[in-house]
């Protein structure tokens, strides 16, 4: 286990045991937030040079899967963070200069990346209602106005809104919709107004509330200093947009699976078949997908945007819907009853674990990429709806 590892293992004790009164209170973890900034995890992704731990994707899974074990919630939306600084990172000088990125937007870039290492933390402005996270048919709009660009629109699901320090916001060109761009607008900037909407069935504590803009940004909140990109970086990492989610909702299963024994152990039910059968099958589908979202995670790390690792990014996050609802359903039903009322662990993660499948990319959604794929088409344009 990695230093960075044992660290959010460390970690996740300290979220269980404020997890129910979170996910009771529909608040969010300040307290968790804090330890994260304590323990320098906002940095994980980003390169040393500006000041960050530089860990790989595979690295920030099992740091994620470890967090989630703690509270899924919490590691949900430290996931959204990630993915921010992850995809940010991962523009090193020959992919800047293949995507035409200018010296000054680096230079922005660093900055942004730096500031992590003074705690820092960015929420991600993507889903809208009625297109989810479509990049393709998003509402929000934005156009160039005098020294930067003015973004009109709302958001939904963004996870930790009111709470971090900045927005990754999707927006298309209102003159030509086909441009989709990103923005990193601070959580000060005039025109931001989140509306607490947020009463979900799972991950409550996320409060994923929606956000409405009105704002006017600097030229260099533009992500990347290049408009269009968004649809590109879709493209060339599919795991930030996929297979973040996966170590989250695997890692919630395995407390799930956790829970069980705890229960059952108390309750002094671990001599029944039945019970033993369910515990037995939910750890070994919990292993395996584990296994399968290191792979990616690897795969990710080693050859970033391939076929054959885009496939495996798919099948993770399938992988990671489907185990942990069947697993959380699974354990509750080991532990009966009892397990079903309202503040007790495996309640709670049974909730949460349902929203696997239903975090973008969904798993109907995931499950098409792959057919098209094994089918020999193109999985990225061949479904019945656009991906992005």
């Amino acid at each position: 286990m990695s230093d960075l590892t044992a660290t959010a293992a460390r970690l996740a004790p300290r979220f269980a045991s404020r997890a129910a009164r979170h996910d009771m209170d529909g608040t969010f973890p300040a307290e968790d937030f804090a330890d994260l900034r304590s323990e320098g995890l906002f940095g994980v992704l980003v390169p040393p040079t500006l000041g960050g731990a530089g860990a790989g994707f595979a690295d920030y899974a099992a740091v994620a899967y470890e967090l989630a074990r703690g509270n899924g919630a919490t590691a949900l939306v430290f996931n959204m963070h990630a993915s921010v600084t992850g995809a940010m990172s991962a523009l090193d000088p020959a992919l800047a200069s293949a995507l035409g990125v200018p010296e000054a937007a680096l230079a922005a870039r660093d900055e942004l990346l730096r500031a992590t290492g003074d705690g820092c933390w960015y929420a991600v402005a993507m889903s809208e209602r009625g297109v989810g996270s479509r990049l393709s048919q998003l509402s929000t709009s934005y156009e160039a106005v005098d020294g930067g660009f003015r973004i009109r629109g709302s958001k939904t699901f963004v996870s930790g809104a009111g709470h971090a320090d900045g927005y990754l916001v999707a927006a298309r060109r209102a003159d030509d919709q086909s441009v989709v761009s990103q923005f990193l607008v601070p959580s000060t900037t005039d025109g931001l107004r989140v509306e607490h909407t947020w009463d979900a069935l799972g991950m409550r504590a996320t409060r994923s509330d929606d956000l409405h803009l009105d704002v006017t940004v600097p030229a260099d909140a533009l992500l990347g200093g290049v408009e269009g990109l968004a649809l590109v970086v879709a493209q060339l990492m599919p795991h930030w947009l996929v297979a973040s989610y996966a170590a989250v909702y695997v890692g919630v299963a395995r407390a799930a699976v956790d829970a069980a024994v705890a229960h059952t152990t108390e309750r002094g039910l671990g001599h029944l078949p039945a019970v033993r059968a369910r515990i037995g099958r939910a750890d070994a589908a919990v292993e395996a997908a584990r296994l399968a979202i290191m792979e990616s995670a690897r795969r990710v790390d080693a050859a970033a945007g391939d076929l054959d690792t885009n496939r495996w990014v798919w099948r993770a996050k399938l992988l990671a819907g489907t185990t942990a609802a069947d697993v959380a359903a699974s354990m509750l039903e080991a532990a009966g009853t009892s397990a079903s009322r309202r503040g007790h662990p495996l309640e709670r993660l049974f909730r949460d674990a349902r929203c696997g499948s239903l975090q973008p990319a969904t798993s109907d959604v995931c499950a098409d990429w792959l057919g098209v794929a094994a089918l020999g088409g193109d999985p990225d344009h061949g479904g019945s709806a656009p991906r992005w």
